[in-house]
Formats: C-alpha cells, structure tokens, sequence
C-alpha cells in the first residue's frame, strides 16, 4: 500500500472564522460567527475534507468504493479525490432506474473524475451494510477496495470531525452546523472544550439521528463524548425538500451579508439558528458559530 500525501491538496486550515453582523441576533445580544469550512478546498469541500482525509489515508492509495444518491456530494468529492490523488473510485448509486438515463450534473461530474458508477435498486441500496450484499458488491470492483459509508460517516470521519471542535475550542458557546449522517456532529462535539456545545439541524425528517450520533461517537471514543443536542423542527419536509419561507430567508441572508446560501443544508442551519434566537434559546451574551459546509452547487471553491 501506498502513502498518499493528503497535504499536497493544500487545504486551507484551520478554516476561517469570521463575525458577522445581523440585526435579528444583535437586538437579542447575540454574537454570530461563521466558520466557512467550505473555504478548505475547491473539490473536497468542508465536512467531506474532514470525513475523507482520515479515511483516504487509511485506504493508502488502494481502489475507494462508496455510497449515494443522485445528487450526493459526498459521491462528488471522493471522485474529485481520487482523480487528484490518482486512485480508483467505484460510486454505488441508488435507484437502477437511473442506468439508463443521462447523468445529471453531479453523476456527470463523477464520471469525469474517473469514478465507475455501480446502479443498484432500492431494496439492494437499503441494505448496503448486509455483509453478503456487501460482498457482492465488492466482487463488482476492483480487488482490495476500501469501502467508505454513505456520508463517509465512520469512526475515522468522526475522529476526523473532531478537528474541527478543536478549531473552536473557546471561540464560541454554541456551535451549529446541520446534519445528514450525524458524522460531523459526532466529532464537533467531541472537540470542542468545556463549556461550549455542539448544535445539531437534522435535513432529514424522522428523528433516527440520535441514536446513530450515539453510535458513531461509542465507535469512535468509546463512548459519549461532548455536549450535543438536535432540534429537528427545521427540515422543511425532508432531505433537498424547500418551501417558500427557507428561499426567501436564503435569499435575505445573501443580501445581507454577500454569502451564496447552499439550500440542502446551511440555508435550513441558519434559519434555526435565526428562529432559535428569537425565541430567546441563546441567553444575551451567546457567541454562536455556524458551520457553514457548501455552497450551491455549481459555485467555485465553496
């Protein structure tokens, strides 16, 4: 196996920190700060660094197989890895239906980053973690793969994730960022120091995270680490669902500060963040950092 030298990507990190001035939280005495994680690389973009670095160190060069959906960054980003860093990539795509359609953009890119896409159907994609439908997928790619989760979200990604908790360490009191798998939740609150916790905004419906936020960090740690919670209230119908309200709240936000609003998730983090401190949850005096992980696609160097 070969080292690979994530270094010679050239992350920028620690990723900026910067203060941001909004009326809605400065009439309540509340201080926002924005860690623009989505500034660390143009391809491998903020919680994908995170999660993939620690990962694709372990891989050591060998063939990387992974798991997503149609529109999945994290499919984009191990691509986007395995064309800089020059191995093989095998992305196992959900819905078989999709095999004989053109590829949507971030499908397209995938295959022009060189990754082999693997169409399977639902049922076959649900079941992903069953060892035999797991076997039979790696028999479909190259020898010695490396199998990454959907997400990325294991116990190297939360381990990972933890540096960015360490970024913050006494920078802030709370901590938000939005959550898909939870991986990055998981390792921010296990980073951050004592004092200050990790805020987490579920994109899905269905109130599973937390449970699976308490398993990835038993993996990780060994058991609980950090102070965490979810408020799930701003999903706004589930994963890439928006309604009207969460547009104009992106599109004000832009206005006001001059940053494109990525919508799958940093749009539905700062609307809680906004509707949180409206409703009095952060005492005045609260110096709250937001996460931001993207930006909309098609953007550079988000």
């Amino acid at each position: 196996m070969t080292a690979l030298d994530l270094s010679s990507l050239g992350p920028l990190l620690p990723s900026p920190l910067r203060a941001v001035e909004d009326e809605r939280l400065d009439r309540r005495g509340v201080r926002l700060l924005l860690k623009r994680d989505d500034l660390i690389h143009p391809d491998l973009i903020g919680n994908k660094w995170r999660k993939l670095a620690p990962n694709l160190a372990a891989a050591a060069g060998r063939p990387v197989l992974t798991f997503g959906g149609a529109y999945s960054n994290h499919l984009r980003a191990t691509a986007a890895a395995g064309r800089l860093l020059g191995f093989p990539t095998i992305g196992v795509v959900r819905g078989d239906e999709l095999a004989g359609r053109p590829l949507n953009p971030s499908l397209a890119r995938c295959a022009a980053d060189g990754m082999r896409l693997l169409f399977v159907d639902r049922a076959t994609y649900r079941a992903k973690d069953d060892p035999a439908v797991l076997e039979d997928l790696l028999r479909r790619a190259p020898e010695g793969s490396f199998v990454v989760p959907e997400g990325g979200s294991n116990a190297l990604a939360v381990r990972g994730c933890a540096g960015l908790g360490r970024e913050l360490n006494g920078r802030a009191d709370v901590v938000a960022v939005a959550c898909g798998t939870g991986g990055t939740l998981a390792g921010l609150a296990a980073g951050l120091g004592p004092g200050q916790r990790a805020l987490g905004i579920p994109v899905l419906k269905g109130g599973f995270l937390g449970p699976g936020i308490r398993a990835l960090q038993e993996r990780a740690f060994g058991g609980p680490a950090g102070d965490w919670s979810l408020d799930e209230r701003f999903h706004f119908g589930g994963y890439a669902r928006t309604a009207p309200a969460l547009e104009a709240f992106a599109d004000d936000f832009e206005q006001r500060h001059g940053l494109a609003i990525e919508r799958v998730y940093v749009a539905k983090m700062l609307y809680g963040l906004v509707a949180l401190t409206e409703e009095g949850a952060f005492p005045p005096g609260t110096t709250v950092a937001a996460v931001v992980t993207g930006q909309p696609r098609g953007l550079p160097s988000r």
